[in-house]
């Protein structure tokens, strides 16, 4: 690789999901620079040391008098617009990416090449939006009206209009690289960015302490749920109400929750005010031994992994949406994943073998698996060694993800 290439990160969000890729090409001597909204930008200083920074400001937001279709677009459209302008300002320094890596979907690509013609762009596709067959539509619980689908087709314009301008197109999966039309696919690769599987391992002397005194170990009834958010798409409905069943046959069993409780990653808020927690506790938490139901928030990178570390059932659900890096950390460590059923799950877990799955909606078999898992943990050691010994063999960053993604972007 010649030295001092040059390669511009582009992220609303900056690093996102370019943060290890972004560490290694600085560890490397490269001039990594990495753009972001401003404020995004300011939060995250410091995680990818020795990159230089910079973040845009949106001059305002969509207009209320935009068809409510739109304003998606139009909002990626003013975002495209910053982006642009900031990259005109580098080359009038006499900037000039070699390598451009750019999420695809909040319309930072759009215009890239009226400044950085010559550059390779790496475009990052991470979903194609259905509005049947995939996230929209799959509860039942939460209806969706023909003006919601309607709406839901008009997500794709952006990544669409960014598409042609990439010299190279990839998503992480196999499952999301399904929903693309299939007059793209074959231009789509699926790359993901992997599992730190050398930090990310089985610790059988892990412990930690919870919010109210108590000190857990490894090996204790313990059993996990993460996510960034509490919210139906990631099954949070579902593990709640599979809960007083099975903290009533596991008398000595504990619960721990990861996530944020007010906001949304995906889908919408309740529509009473109160937070996805407050109703799920007002649903069933009479039902609850509160006591041993630890709501934890978010947790910085090292207690997340004690978390999977101390876990004997790790229960990971999700609509048919994309696979958060979650539940591929909890395979490296080793956990006892009960998934969910759906395309984004099996693609890693196999039932028996990998993991145990269940149905999304199934509340009791959910309850008998986790179960199952705290009754007679040595019973499925079998799955969580084979869980752990997929993710070195085909997901490993280091070995394998990382190699794959510098390759791709240097074509």
């Amino acid at each position: 690789m010649t030295p001092m290439r040059k390669y511009l990160f582009i992220h609303p969000n900056f690093p996102g999901q370019f943060l290890h890729v972004a560490r290694n090409l600085v560890s490397q001597g490269m001039d990594v620079l990495g753009v972001g909204e401003h404020a995004n930008v300011q939060r995250q200083a410091g995680m990818v040391k020795g990159a230089r920074l910079l973040g845009y400001k949106l001059p305002r937001r969509a207009a209320r008098e935009t068809h409510h279709y739109l304003r998606g677009t139009e909002e990626n459209a003013l975002r495209g617009q910053a982006v642009l302008r900031l990259c005109l300002a580098l080359k009038k320094e006499g900037y000039r990416p070699d390598v451009i890596a750019a999420h695809t979907g909040w319309g930072d690509t759009l215009f890239l090449r009226e400044a950085f013609p010559e550059a390779r762009i790496s475009g990052y596709f991470e979903y194609y939006y259905r509005p049947r067959g995939a996230d929209i539509g799959f509860d039942p619980e939460f209806r969706m009206n023909l003006d919601n689908l309607l709406e839901v087709r008009m997500k794709n314009a952006t990544s669409l209009l960014a598409w042609e301008d990439c010299d190279v197109r990839w998503t992480p999966t196999h499952w999301q690289a399904s929903l693309f039309p299939q007059s793209l696919k074959s231009e789509l690769l699926i790359q993901h960015e992997g599992v730190d599987t050398k930090t990310i391992r089985p610790n059988p002397e892990a412990k930690a302490t919870l919010p109210d005194g108590t000190t857990v170990h490894a090996g204790e009834e313990i059993l996990t749920f993460v996510n960034r958010n509490m919210e139906p798409y990631r099954g949070f409905h579902v593990l709640m109400r599979a809960l007083p069943e099975i903290l009533s046959r596991r008398p000595q069993a504990r619960v721990l929750i990861t996530g944020m409780e007010n906001d949304t990653s995906y889908g919408n808020k309740p529509t009473d005010g109160l937070t996805w927690r407050q109703r799920l506790l007002k649903e069933v938490g009479e039902r609850l031994d509160l006591s041993r139901l630890h709501f934890l928030g978010k947790l910085p990178f090292d207690a997340h992994l004690r978390v999977l570390q101390l876990s004997r059932a790790h229960v990971y659900l999700t609509y048919p949406y994309f696979v958060s890096w979650s539940m591929l950390e909890a395979m490296s460590a080793g956990c006892m994943v009960i998934g969910s059923s759906t395309p984004p799950v099996t693609e890693f877990i196999a039932d028996g073998k990998t993991g145990l799955l269940v149905d999304f909606f199934d509340i009791s078999s959910l309850a008998n698996r986790v179960c199952e898992a705290l009754a007679e943990p040595r019973r499925f050691d079998s799955l969580r060694e084979n869980a752990r010994k997929l993710i070195i063999e085909r997901y490993d960053r280091d070995s394998i993800c990382m190699p794959a993604l510098l390759k791709m972007f240097e074509g």
